[in-house]
């Protein structure tokens, strides 16, 4: 057998690449739009519901402990009790009518049924059946779905695939450095990359309070200093977390080759690109504050 040999960080790229457009839709008004129509309309339960809906009727411990960085207390105010409001079958159809009315009006109607969309999904589908449902409740949920006929919505269906199969290993490691999900993502957000804390307060449930109790806890591990930046300590220990993640996620692109990594890389970036200048992300949303 042939050892594929990837450039380093080449799949995390690739992911990034590929987790960009998939994000797009949780910022959309499209995803209210159908939902609402459902009778789901608190943007919270919304978010929980189109992302939980492929592991069924779930209570809120599974949300928790799937999701790993929302308040408990948040989730079970909108879990289990939206699924009296719409089934999971209900609001995977409506995820899906959003996601296709989303990516038509972000990639516009050209780029949707492009040949390099098409040569995309196949790529992703391809690197996706490496991905390994062993300890990965919700990549192994999603994959249980049925793969859309239409490119864009197959390319999307793919990137999901990857996108949790990555997220589930990488709570595993997250959990191995001894960091919580509000600790997880304060050291993300030092990294200058994660969620604002205004924007943890408004979508994860977590308090400035919470917060701050977290940077307390994490100063006295030595990962931030007294002005809440990441210590060398902290540096190595989010360097080290983002390569385990990356061991535990080289199956697909190694099963994909280099070639098919820089290629699917090069058509998502282009992807990106098109929905970031559209106004797919607020702006607001990254960055310290």
């Amino acid at each position: 057998m042939t050892t594929v040999v990837l450039e380093p960080r080449a799949a995390r790229r690739c992911h990034t690449m590929l987790n960009s457009l998939h994000s797009t839709h949780y910022f959309s008004p499209d995803l209210g739009r159908e939902l609402g129509a459902l009778g789901v309309t608190h943007p919270r339960a919304v978010n929980f519901a189109v992302r939980a809906a492929a592991l069924g009727p779930v209570g809120a411990g599974t949300v928790t402990a799937t999701f790993y960085n929302y308040k408990h207390e948040l989730v079970a105010e909108h879990v289990p009790a939206v699924w009296t409001t719409a089934t999971p079958e209900q609001v995977l159809a409506a995820r899906a009518r959003a996601v296709d009315a989303t990516l038509r009006r972000l990639l516009g109607e050209e780029t949707v049924a492009c040949a390099d969309m098409a040569e995309a999904a196949r790529l992703a589908l391809r690197a996706a059946e490496a991905c390994s449902r062993s300890a990965r409740p919700l990549y192994s949920a999603h994959a249980d779905l049925p793969v859309p006929e239409e490119p864009h919505l197959a390319y999307w269906h793919a990137a999901t695939l990857l996108r949790e199969h990555r997220g589930d290993g990488h709570l595993a490691v997250l959990m191995a450095a001894g960091l919580d999900g509000l600790e997880a993502m304060v050291t993300h957000t030092a990294t200058g990359k994660g969620m604002t804390p205004k924007w943890v307060s408004g979508t994860r449930g977590w308090t400035r309070e919470d917060w701050d109790a977290a940077v307390g806890r994490l100063r006295e591990r030595g990962v931030l200093d007294e002005s809440g930046e990441l210590t060398e300590q902290g540096r190595v220990l989010r360097e080290e977390i983002e390569q385990e993640t990356d061991r535990l996620d080289r199956a697909p692109y190694e099963h994909l080759g280099a070639d098919g990594v820089t290629r699917l890389t090069e058509l998502g970036a282009g992807f990106a690109r098109t929905a970031l200048a559209a106004g797919a992300f607020p702006a607001d949303l990254i960055g310290k504050n």
